[in-house]
């Protein structure tokens, strides 16, 4: 799974920022630290929300080296490396939807972060790029 190291700052008000060195579009407040962990999740959704929106590469972890991160769940990730995927072959929404014999409103879900698609439609587009879906346990 994917894992965003996120950097805190105190501010002058007492609360903290939150800023990602790989997604700088993602930015959260927390009154305290683990409030501010916890808004890092939702801000760094919403960031990734929009390069989906902008059909943009999404840049994955440079590494965490033991600090703070946002780990993505599973599906999410699936969702990420697809997009960047599809983006890299330059398949198009439609195309997809094509290839997998699907309406567009199914690949608008397919790309949607907060839906919760199910495994075997990821897994089946993910061969409909030549790509093979990955789970393990660690």
């Amino acid at each position: 799974m994917l894992a965003y190291r996120y950097i805190l700052t105190p501010d002058d008000n007492g609360t903290f920022l939150v800023t990602f060195p790989d997604i700088p579009e993602a930015v959260a407040v927390g009154e305290d630290e683990a409030s501010a962990g916890i808004e890092a999740a939702d801000g760094l959704i919403c960031a990734l929300e929009g390069y989906f929106a902008d059909r943009r590469e999404v840049p994955l972890p440079s590494g965490n080296d033991g600090r703070q991160v946002v780990v993505l769940p599973a599906l999410e990730t699936a969702k990420v490396l697809l997009l960047n995927e599809m983006l890299a072959q330059n398949v198009k929404k439609a195309e997809m939807a094509r290839r997998l014999d699907v309406h567009m409103p199914q690949i608008d879900r397919l790309l949607d972060l907060r839906h919760n698609t199910k495994i075997d439609f990821l897994e089946k587009a993910a061969g409909k790029l030549g790509k093979r879906l990955n789970i393990s346990f660690s």
